[in-house]
């Protein structure tokens, strides 16, 4: 018998964007040749050191190239990247290896490249089919620059791609917001995540707009359930709250954070989720560069926080949570951690208990997904 493995997933962060978008708040920032040739010599430094700690125990499933803006980087950076991993950790024959990609950095030979370095799911961030909409998020591409570099991808090769849409922006109707899904669900890709617009503080976003700017809570659901009901009835399946896929071509790296699979984050400020600690790499790029790897945060996983992250990760998939999984993973029952406020959601209707040959399952219902935050903060108060 071959050597059992436990499940990773590994996501790579790549910290640098032409500009930074108007609405983000993830780490990121401009950056020059030198400075990504730095970073990118400091990222393998690390993927060694942790190859180190965690080879023999692991196989890496997904990769996810995240940023910032990983199509900014040098393809050949990328295949690099790759082939390090796979010298350094067990990849697993089917891993999905997704990269982030800004329409506005693409080209045919960088997509030529990732397809030849083993990149098998893209996932591109449109946000917008009208380009005013486009201007106001501080995007550098324009729709029609989407459209050629997503065509051109299928063209090549490329069979899963995943489409981000945004709602909720300044202005936005649901009138435009149906006329770009209907044009994202025209383009057939396997895979949609639509988010809504958060002002995060810190942003530009934040600093031009208040809350008041942007569609009312009620205008904003109507447009959720709209975006869900047009996907659903073009063959696309809500497998999450902000995600839908055609049957098969579900995120398996995202996935993978909601069902408690380890994942290890390597590069700026990245973080993982190993052995029930949680780690965080420094936010600071020449802290980074000079030791690459050293956490700067690190937190033991309690068996309460992990029940916690069970349920409100859980729940945020359409498949809900398995009574046996919970009780399987903790050695006590669900109902005898969480049977109050499991009765008062089933009973207002936010929650449903499904029961089939496959067991027992607890899962939000559409009326739940729409007020989800209130039902995950119920959760985490009963386990105080």
């Amino acid at each position: 018998m071959g050597r059992k493995y436990d499940a990773l997933g590994v996501y790579l962060h790549i910290p640098f964007c032409v500009q930074k978008c108007k609405y983000c708040d993830f780490l990121s920032g401009a950056a020059s040749g030198d400075a990504m040739s730095e970073y990118v010599s400091a990222l393998s430094q690390e993927i060694m050191q942790k190859a180190n700690q965690y080879r023999d125990a692991y196989e890496v499933c997904t990769i996810y190239f995240g940023g910032g803006t990983p199509s900014l980087l040098p393809a050949k950076d990328v295949n690099e990247l790759l082939e390090l991993l796979r010298q350094q950790f067990v990849i697993a024959k089917n891993a999905e290896i997704t990269l982030e990609a800004n329409p506005g950095t693409l080209n045919q030979d960088k997509l030529k490249m990732y397809l030849a370095a083993g990149i098998n799911r893209l996932s591109i961030g449109m946000q917008s089919t009208f380009d005013d909409e486009l201007r106001l998020l501080g995007r550098i591409h324009t729709y029609q620059e989407f459209l050629d570099q997503y065509k051109l991808a299928v063209k090549l090769g490329f069979s899963n791609i995943n489409v981000d849409l945004m709602m909720g922006l300044p202005g936005q109707t649901l009138t435009r917001l149906e006329q770009s899904v209907n044009r994202l669900i025209d383009l057939e890709p396997k895979h949609i995540s639509v988010y809504s617009l958060i002002l995060e503080e810190g942003t530009a976003f934040a600093k031009l707009y208040q809350q008041s700017d942007l569609p009312q809570e009620e205008i904003e659901r109507t447009m959720y359930d709209h975006t869900r009901q047009l996907l659903e009835q073009a063959g696309y399946i809500q497998y999450e709250l902000s995600n839908y896929a055609k049957p098969g071509y579900e995120s398996r790296h995202n996935s993978s954070y909601w069902i408690g699979i380890e994942y290890l984050g390597l590069g700026l400020g990245a973080s993982s989720y190993m052995r029930q600690t949680r780690f965080k790499n420094t936010d600071d790029m020449k802290r980074y560069k000079k030791c690459p790897g050293e956490p700067s945060e690190t937190e033991e996983i309690t068996k309460r926080m992990q029940m916690e992250e069970f349920m409100f990760l859980g729940l945020r998939m359409s498949t809900g949570i398995s009574y046996e999984h919970f009780h399987a993973s903790f050695g006590i029952s669900l109902n005898e951690v969480y049977q109050d406020v499991i009765e008062k959601h089933v009973s207002n209707g936010l929650l449903t208990i499904c029961e089939n040959e496959k067991g027992r399952r607890l899962k939000l219902t559409k009326k739940g997904m729409d007020v989800c935050n209130y039902v995950f903060a119920d959760f985490i108060a009963e386990n105080k």
